[in-house]
């Protein structure tokens, strides 16, 4: 069937390029070579929206369809903007025919397939605009070959790959170059430099690499210059100082290196300077002050010293200031709170010391971070003039003093983060009138006092850290009712009340209350005093008279039988009660099993037990078995589940089997070992779930779980490949796990680790016997979500259950003052792509000594050997230009610092742009 409507599609292009043409001689009628061209383009597209749906084949020409222009003199084809019209497929000859086409724009849609090496002969294009979509593949060099008249290129967001080609240079009519996010590498071709008429280059967001030459000098016409996001290197040249018409310069995340040029002074008319993430060093000059149109400025993530310039003062325009993360010194600077057209200021990470400066000023200020430095004394009363701040933090430095009631002026605040100073006093009320507050954030301080009941009128608040202060007395009853909480961290204060109910309290997390010896509630197994009548106590020695003084007249035997009723009526009575509840809850929860359930799980009783031996079997009514998802056979008569000989292997939470179910149906049974530490029923049932739903093609599915007091399951899928730590450490010598096979293997655990941290899940135990391997050779992530049944997320219980991950363990395991976070996942994730890489264990045992294999790859990367840290199986056969970058992002993920550290959707992006060009090109191909 294919073959025929190939021989189809032959016979029409036939028809429209020979016959018709012939035939339309033959008898003297005129051909529009257009419309032919336009209806064989329309037949290689598929064109879900109908935006084709005017081009019809019978129109003397096109002039009329959709997305055409004419020339008005002519009547023929001069600009086709098909622009955003959702078409697919690919690029046919039908263009070729289109002989004065001058505009060409067929961007966001989602065309594929590769660039044909004769497009420049396209009529006489002036612009060429195929941005956003799918094409891929190298740029054939003749495309550039005859491009004589071409103004505009751009081929921005699409899959290119492979070297920018040289023939560019022979464009020298462009303005505008736009080859961005695609994964072009490799140097420019040089001819750009000479391109004296450009206007606008956009290379931002491949890997192209290469110094900038002087002659840059030569783009006097230059307006924007963008090369973000590459690996380009050395110093900024001086003759950038020559293009007086820059008005955006974005050099980000490169490796530019020296001081800025002093020629950058000339550059009076530029707007946005961006120099972001390199290894710039140096004093910023006084001269910064002359370029008075900066709106943006940007030098944060690089080696700048010393003071921040005075004559900041002169830029009234500037929007954006961002210095972070450098080593500036000295005292904040006064000159900075005169340009008051400043919407963000970020000081973040530096070493600036003294007092914060009075922000009144900056009425325009929307964000302000200077955490990290050393800031003393108060925060300023003048923090609550900014009303149109939304993020404030000040976290990290040594801030003291109470939090001024002028907080509460900030009316649009949604972020504040105070934490790691040392405030104290009590938690303003006056933080109920930012009513937008969503993270708030001061851990780590000494602030005494309750929580205000204000707090619990902010609807919106998401993330609350109070931790580690001196907080004392009740908490709102109140905060239950707020409908956002995704977390709320009150864990080691003086709290001495009962922990709100209802609302987010009923799943908040032990750990989140740790550490305050007078709380009570459910959450901490700790029962709240009740509070009951004062029973009536009679004094035995006292007369009848003075007994009936007390009590309505009667005689002596109704007398005695009140006196009964009193005291007896109560226990009677809470007795009672107590029977009642317990009566209801055994018939709701005989109710709420259904047949099949209470079956499979008296099944799967009798088939377990806790020693393996069939002599022993728990009592079948007191298990429970969920299925949370299809159905598993656990059928009367199924054979042991648990047999030893089908282990799988044993971890901090227990031991694993493989069985086959009675329906042919494989599955991994994790018998839990941890049956001290687990928590109730109710808890375990409603943290199991939780991880339960989580379903991602990268993590192993929970397929169900049972429970009885002395024996919990947990159902997985079965897994069929085996372990990763067995691919790469118990494998034949004759077996090497390819490389493209690693790379798709830390790819897919990334996205499956993103996924976790998305659903609010962290692992806390990576490592590579933890993640396993299928029979596509796909990974799958497992054993996540277990340390959320233990009753307390302790740091030493964690440890002591995870102690098989040494040198996975992020270092904050060991610092009780520093969070917990989903980076610790991402440090477990760095030490998993550096095994992976080099094939060696995060820790080796020598005879005298202990290697830790991240201290001794981060020393080779310092020295240039990093390709020798490849494991040596490979045999060299593997991309360098790929290898390399992941073993180095693989070190960036194992920062001691853990806001250094890539979160796992960053590294899921960056993964995917280090992938292998020849790798893509076999996919594609």
């Amino acid at each position: 069937m294919r073959g025929l409507l190939k021989m189809k599609r032959l016979i029409e292009l036939f028809v429209l390029f020979v016959l018709a043409p012939l035939c339309a001689r033959c008898v003297n009628l005129p051909l529009n070579d257009d419309v032919l061209g336009l209806i064989v383009f329309k037949a290689d597209v598929q064109d879900p929206k109908l935006k084709l749906a005017t081009w019809n084949e019978d129109d003397d020409n096109p002039c009329n369809w959709t997305g055409v222009k004419c020339s008005p003199g002519s009547n023929r084809v001069v600009e086709l903007n098909l622009n955003g019209f959702s078409l697919s497929g690919r690029l046919g000859r039908g263009l070729f025919q289109l002989e004065f086409l001058q505009r060409l724009s067929l961007a966001k849609n989602n065309l594929s397939g590769n660039i044909n090496p004769n497009f420049s002969r396209v009529g006489n294009l002036q612009v060429i605009d195929l941005s956003g979509n799918n094409f891929s593949g190298t740029v054939p060099d003749e495309v550039f070959t005859q491009c004589g008249s071409l103004r505009v290129i751009s081929l921005a967001n699409n899959k290119f790959f492979g070297k920018i080609p040289d023939s560019l240079s022979f464009c020298g009519s462009l303005i505008a170059v736009n080859l961005s996010s695609n994964q072009f590498s490799g140097s420019l071709p040089s001819g750009i430099w000479s391109f004296s008429g450009l206007r606008s280059l956009d290379l931002s967001d491949n890997a192209l690499v290469g110094e900038i030459p002087n002659v840059i000098e030569n783009l006097y016409n230059l307006r924007t210059l963008n090369l973000s996001r590459n690996r380009f290197s050395g110093q900024i040249p001086d003759g950038i100082g020559n293009c007086l018409l820059l008005r955006s310069i974005d050099l980000s995340r490169n490796s530019f290196s020296g001081n800025l040029p002093q020629t950058m002074q000339r550059l009076v008319l530029c707007g946005n300077l961006i120099l972001s993430r390199n290894l710039l060093e140096g004093d910023v000059p006084e001269w910064i002050g002359g370029m008075k149109s900066l709106e943006t400025l940007d030098f944060s993530g690089n080696n700048f010293t010393g003071r921040i310039p005075s004559t900041m003062e002169n830029l009234q325009y500037l929007k954006v200031l961002h210095l972070s993360s450098n080593g500036f010194t000295d005292s904040f600077p006064e000159s900075v709170m005169k340009c008051q057209s400043l919407l963000a200021i970020d000081f973040s990470h530096n070493l600036i010391t003294g007092n914060l400066p009075p922000t009144g000023s900056l009425a325009k200020l929307q964000f302000l971070n200077l955490s990290g430095n050393s800031f003393v004394g108060p925060i300023p009363e003048t923090i609550g003039d900014l009303k149109s701040l939304s993020i404030l933090d000040l976290s990290s430095n040594r801030l003291n003093e109470t939090i001024p009631d002028a907080i509460g002026g900030a009316v649009s605040l949604i972020e504040l983060k105070l934490d790691g100073n040392f405030l104290g006093g009590e938690i303003p009320s006056s933080i109920g009138h930012c009513s937008s507050l969503t993270n708030l954030f001061m851990s780590q301080n000494n602030l005494t006092g309750p929580i205000p009941a204000a707090l619990a009128k902010l609807s919106y608040l998401q993330n609350v850290d109070l931790s580690f202060n001196n907080l004392n007395g009740t908490l709102p009853k109140q905060l239950s009712n707020l409908p956002n909480l995704h977390m709320f961290n009150i864990s080691h204060n003086d709290f001495n009340s009962e922990l709100p109910t209802g609302g987010f309290f009923n799943t908040i997390a032990p750990s989140s209350v740790a550490g305050n010896p007078s709380l009570c509630g459910s959450v901490v197994n700790k029962s709240c005093p009740s509070v009951l009548p004062k029973p009536i106590v009679l004094n035995p020695n006292s007369t009848s008279d003075s007994i009936s003084s007390s009590l309505p007249p009667s005689n002596n035997h109704r007398r005695n039988r009140n006196i009964l009723s009193i005291s007896v009526l109560i226990a009677i009575g809470a007795a009672a009660f107590i029977i009642i509840g317990v009566i209801s809850i055994t018939i709701l929860n005989f109710r709420v099993r259904s047949p099949t359930s209470s079956s499979s799980a008296a099944a799967l009783a009798l088939s377990i037990g806790d020693d393996f031996s069939h002599s022993s079997s728990p009592d079948a009514n007191s298990g429970k078995l969920v299925v949370l998802s299809g159905e598993l056979d656990f059928s009367t008569g199924a054979h042991a589940l648990l047999n030893k000989d089908c282990e799988l292997g044993r971890g901090g939470f227990g031991a694993v089997y493989h069985t086959v179910l009675r329906d042919g149906h494989s599955v991994a049974i994790k018998k839990l070992t941890v049956s001290s530490l687990v928590k109730s029923q109710e808890d375990f049932e409603r943290e199991v779930r939780k991880f339960g739903i989580v379903r991602h093609q990268n993590l192993v599915a929970l397929e169900g779980y049972y429970w009885t007091p002395s024996l919990q399951l947990l159902i997985y899928e079965f897994v069929s490949g085996g372990s990763l730590y067995r691919l790469l450490h118990e494998a034949s010598d004759d077996y090497v796990l390819p490389w493209n096979e690693r790379f798709d293997i830390i790819l897919g655990t990334a996205k499956g680790l993103a996924h976790l941290h998305q659903s609010n899940t962290i692992h806390y135990n990576i490592k590579s016997s933890n993640i396993l391997i299928d029979c596509n050779g796909q990974p799958k992530v497992g054993d996540y979500g277990l340390a959320r049944l233990l009753p307390m997320l302790d740091r030493y219980v964690l440890s002591s259950k995870i102690q098989s991950a040494l040198g996975y363990m992020a270092p904050e395991f060991a610092c009780r003052t520093v969070k917990i976070t989903e980076k610790c996942d991402v440090y477990g994730f760095g030490i998993l792509i550096i095994e992976v890489v080099t094939g060696m264990r995060p820790v080796e045992y020598m005879e005298d000594d202990v290697a830790v294999l991240c201290d001794m790859v981060r020393v080779a990367v310092e020295e240039g050997k990093a390709e020798e840290c490849i494991d040596s199986k490979l045999r060299g056969n593997f991309p360098v230009e790929e290898a390399v970058p992941v073993l180095k992002l693989g070190l960036i993920c194992t920062s001691h610092v853990p806001s250094n550290r890539p979160d796992m959707r960053e590294m899921v992006k960056i993964l995917e742009m280090i992938k292998c060009p020849s790798e893509l090109q076999e996919e594609l191909g």
